[in-house]
């Protein structure tokens, strides 16, 4: 039986090892909650901005917006005649809702080949990859929560388009994202 017992507790000690559960954090509107429930996303964040110069509020809400936390976050299915599936609205998934081909346009450029979307520290480091793209390539701060979330949602090309001003609706979130960010930024203040 102890060895039934031992083989038991490895399986279960390897499986909690793994990627992340799938679940957000409890309290998604309390950046302290978060970052204390999760200390390892404090890590991610802090690393990013002192990479990329991105702060951890930014990162943050644009997450909350993405996937709420959830690391293997993706879209939903696409319905025939309403009842068969015919697949995904996108690629997108984890933390970051990168795309594939974006995603493997950011393991090429940094060579982070093993790095995957639902691991917090290679989104936030995806995220600030893109963003700092974002800000070399249009001129949008990294403190621009608004600009960089929509840049981020159209792409850099759909952004220097403009593709977002017909699109009301994506307005209204970018406003979310950046009172969010705002939000963040004033309870991380006082953790």
């Amino acid at each position: 039986m102890s060895k039934l017992f031992r083989a038991l507790a490895l399986v279960l000690l390897a499986a909690s090892c793994g990627g992340g559960s799938g679940t957000a954090p409890n309290q998604l509107d309390n950046a302290c909650s978060i970052v204390r429930e999760r200390p390892e996303y404090l890590r991610a964040f802090k690393a990013t901005e002192r990479k990329y110069g991105v702060p951890v509020h930014v990162q943050m809400a644009t997450i909350y917006q993405e996937s709420k936390f959830i690391s293997d976050a993706r879209t939903p299915n696409r319905y025939a005649a309403g009842v068969i599936p015919i697949g995904r609205q996108s690629s997108a998934f984890g933390y970051s809702q990168a795309l594939d081909g974006t995603w493997e346009e950011y393991q090429r450029e940094t060579g982070k080949r093993s790095s995957r979307r639902d691991r917090i520290g290679d989104a936030t480091d995806f995220m600030g990859w893109y963003m700092t793209k974002t800000y070399e390539g249009l001129g949008v701060p990294l403190t621009d929560t608004r600009n960089q979330y929509l840049a981020y949602h159209e792409g850099r090309t759909g952004f220097a388009r403009g593709s977002y001003n017909s699109k009301p609706w994506l307005l209204r979130v970018a406003g979310e994202v950046d009172a969010r960010s705002d939000m963040y930024a004033m309870q991380l203040r006082s953790c």
